[in-house]
């Protein structure tokens, strides 16, 4: 049967087809091998091509070089995940430059990166009520040559008493940098006398002490992907590839509430999209104690189990921001959670309310929307990539990176078994794989 014309004899409107797009993901990177590879093959075999605002959007995967670049050069990309803003002062105005140029959305806010050490950190959260611990910053022991050096400190520098200072937090407490990572340069001190050993080693660091939380009752790393996140019970005394740890079974619902709000909290308040936050459990409050952490593990070696979680959060945020084009936030708008806080509210619904902020800020509900719209079939195909060949390749390569010779074989079987026992608990848990 023909199709019905409308009145007048004019032909009926034939349905536009959709715009032929391309969205270009680059990954920045340094060190990494395992999780690009990944990425790289998982975005491969899903083969997107997505109904998005009268859009059919594809999605390419490129490793961004490092070259000279000409400021008024063309976008080259979407959306970049950034693994070298942090040291790599090339790559990280490059970044800046894609941002105000070329409208790219990054993974995470370069200029949050660089000027959000612990310091600043610390004093935001604190300042919205969040149970931080007490901290004090100390000059450093020693110096570097500077032409003015000599003269401002004679003018300016006061003597202090290191142990006044102690006695005022208390024992134990923690030296460490100001803006390190990695445990670099953390100290435990039980009394002064270790305290001031401790300052007398410290060299050039800008040092803060910090109130030890102990004894704890658990150390959870929280790892923030947009609006998702993974509550990670964490062992700093266990060597690095056994620190994160499997059982979370500790974990209550509003244990779950609380360190997810003040995850997103922290991540949304300095633009970091991918971002690890620490707390301790002490007494039945959880203390952020460590939370500035922008370039997070992202490698199987540290995350072994936990590895696939975060490759999938990866994939979802980015093809999400990506095929949606999210906006870039520039600046940080930090008002709306001070209006929050001006409230005066018990700090338990002044923490509710930093979330419902947070998620809105992030999207949440379009995001899990989209989610469930067009990367339905993401979960499956992440489980049977984690049981290929290509997977424990991309594993092997990192262990080979790491690793003495003799322990090759046998560290690529331990985090592959982790990675197994992942698969596993995913059938259980969702009921819906395929062994």
């Amino acid at each position: 049967m023909s199709a019905r014309r409308p009145k007048h004899g004019k032909a009926a409107p034939s349905k536009a087809k959709p715009t032929q797009a391309t969205r270009k993901i680059g990954l920045s990177l340094g060190a990494d091998i395992c999780w690009p590879i990944c990425f790289e093959d998982i975005v491969a075999e899903l083969d997107l091509d997505l109904p998005i605002g009268g859009e059919s959007v594809r999605f390419e995967v490129e490793r961004v070089p490092i070259e000279p670049f000409d400021n008024d050069g063309p976008p080259q990309y979407d959306l970049v995940i950034d693994r070298l803003t942090h040291w790599y002062h090339t790559r990280r105005e490059w970044i800046k430059k894609i941002i105000l140029r070329d409208g790219t959305y990054v993974l995470n806010n370069p200029w949050s990166v660089q000027s959000m050490e612990k310091q600043t950190s610390y004093c935001a959260m604190r300042d919205l009520g969040m149970p931080i611990p007490k901290t004090w910053l100390l000059p450093p022991k020693e110096y570097d040559d500077a032409p003015d050096l000599n003269e401002t400190l004679t003018r300016y520098a006061r003597l202090f008493d290191l142990g006044t200072i102690g006695a005022d937090i208390g024992y134990p407490l923690f030296m460490k940098p100001y803006d390190g990572g990695g445990w670099v340069g953390v100290t435990k001190a039980d009394n002064e006398e270790e305290l001031r050993a401790a300052y007398e080693e410290s060299g050039k660091f800008v040092m803060h002490l910090q109130e030890g939380i102990l004894p704890y009752e658990h150390f959870v790393r929280c790892v923030g992907l947009g609006p998702q996140v993974r509550i990670i019970s964490y062992d700093p005394s266990a060597p690095l590839h056994e620190r994160y740890q499997r059982d979370s079974s500790f974990i209550t619902p509003k244990d779950r509430q609380i360190l997810e709000d003040t995850t997103l909290t922290i991540n949304s308040f300095f633009g970091w999209d991918f971002n690890s936050c620490e707390s301790l459990l002490k007494d039945g409050t959880w203390h952020p104690i460590d939370f500035a952490n922008p370039c997070p593990d992202a490698q199987v070696t540290s995350l072994h189990y936990h590895f696939p979680w975060m490759l999938r959060a990866k994939l979802r945020w980015s093809l999400y921001c990506a095929a949606t084009r999210r906006p870039m936030q520039q600046s940080l708008d930090w008002g709306a959670y001070h209006k929050i806080r001006d409230r005066q509210l018990p700090f338990s619904e002044a923490l509710a309310e930093y979330g419902k902020l947070a998620r809105r800020r992030m999207k949440a509900r379009d995001f899990e929307s989209f989610c469930k719209t067009h990367l339905g079939q993401l979960d499956q195909i992440v489980w049977d990539y984690f049981g290929s060949d290509r997977a424990r390749d991309a594993i092997a390569l990192k262990v080979k990176a790491l690793f003495p010779e003799h322990e090759w074989d046998e560290f690529t079987e331990v985090f592959w078994q982790a990675i197994q026992a992942w698969r596993d608990d995913e059938v259980q848990q969702q009921g819906a794989r395929k062994k």
